[in-house]
């Protein structure tokens, strides 16, 4: 009788003592906040001047968010390292983006392709020596040229762009990059609370590995009752049968 309760036990929490064997603290994630959010999320830091953001865009990130665990909501925002008038429309324009309904995935695509051209959706980096690329986003007219493309006329970006959801976002994206310590994109942080360091990560199912446990089961305590229930069993048991014992000890 104990031998299979003792391995049903250990076989409840082997997936939470596996996943904190394979991810160290401090080496595949940080803790950058003391507080998470209540529900479990990925949030994805990038800039549209980035060429490792528009690749991970293109080759990575439709696999990672396909193989999150269901409970876990995306979010992507927009850094600002310019700190400029430009940095703060195309910070502008990733909002809009996220206000309509429909394309949202195509015009990110063109906002990336207009800044570094469509070789940056394979990694080519424009601002190596050699390979300079103009920008075709200089101020918002050149935005509005984008997302005329995709029906939406400037009166309608300005409407969006100039919304008070929209100012409250970049606010809030500036805020969370501090407070998470945003130095370079792309940057994935979990739950509010854990940076992941895409330096030691090695592959893109462990990737996906590290980004679940984070957001599904790191926190999660370890299940106190398992051990303290079955001892209370075999207590209850061992009085069962010393009951047992007793009456028939009395019936002779």
């Amino acid at each position: 009788m104990i031998k299979p309760l003792a391995l049903a036990a250990a076989l409840l929490i082997t997936p939470l003592s596996a996943f904190a064997n394979n991810f160290i603290e401090g080496t595949h994630f940080t803790q950058v906040s003391d507080k998470a959010s209540s529900e479990p999320k990925l949030t994805e830091f990038y800039s549209f001047y980035c060429h490792n953001c528009f690749y991970m865009e293109t080759n990575y990130l439709p696999g990672i968010k396909a193989n999150l665990n269901p409970k876990i909501t995306f979010d992507s925002k927009h850094v600002d390292f310019m700190n400029s008038a430009i940095g703060t429309e195309v910070m502008r324009a990733l909002a809009a983006i996220q206000s309509v309904d429909t394309q949202q995935q195509a015009l990110t695509h063109a906002m990336f392709a207009a800044i570094q051209g469509e070789e940056g959706a394979d990694g080519h980096d424009h601002s190596a020596p050699g390979h300079k690329h103009e920008s075709l986003i200089n101020n918002r007219d050149d935005i509005k040229k984008v997302f005329a493309k995709f029906g939406i006329d400037g009166a309608k970006y300005d409407e969006l762009a100039d919304s008070k959801s929209t100012n409250e976002k970049l606010a809030l994206w500036r805020t969370q990059q501090q407070q998470f310590r945003v130095e370079s994109v792309p940057a994935f942080i979990v739950n509010d609370k854990y940076a992941i360091n895409l330096g030691s990560i090695k592959t893109v199912d462990e990737l996906n590995g590290l980004i679940n446990y984070l957001a599904i089961e790191k926190d999660v305590p370890a299940p106190k009752s398992a051990g303290g229930s079955l001892a209370w069993f075999f207590l209850a048991f061992a009085a069962a049968i010393g009951l047992g014992r007793q009456k028939r000890l009395l019936a002779k």
